[in-house]
């Protein structure tokens, strides 16, 4: 059984959820950075720049800007291929398994305190 959530219970938990991203001045993803994050720590691996950008329906300078960001932040990393060099794979990387896991503790967090 999934939780039963009215939409506006279900935006006012994102709502809770972003504010307080700001307000703990974590890093600033956007929507499609974000989705491409938690595509790389939700779904299994292996994770290649052309299967990402299959998978989320954009092309693939936009997964490489994302990447590029997110690399910086040391949420994700990208090695060749050594079977097929042609391929970029996407790692995980410990900094981003922490962020991905407190940001699922926040939201747990934040969904506790919606009002019924």
């Amino acid at each position: 059984m999934g939780i039963q959530l009215r939409p506006t219970q279900a935006l006012r938990l994102w709502q809770t959820v972003s504010l307080s991203e700001v307000r703990d001045d974590a890093h600033d993803l956007t929507s499609r950075q974000m989705a491409i994050l938690l595509t790389i720590y939700l779904d299994p691996p292996p994770h290649t720049v052309r299967g990402l950008a299959a998978a989320l329906g954009v092309t693939k300078p936009v997964v490489t800007r994302a990447l590029d960001t997110m690399g910086a932040l040391k949420l994700v990393s990208r090695h060749r291929d050594a079977e097929d060099r042609r391929n970029v794979l996407v790692r995980r990387t410990v900094e981003g398994a922490l962020y991905v896991e407190r940001l699922g503790d926040v939201i747990i967090a934040k969904a506790r305190e919606l009002p019924i």
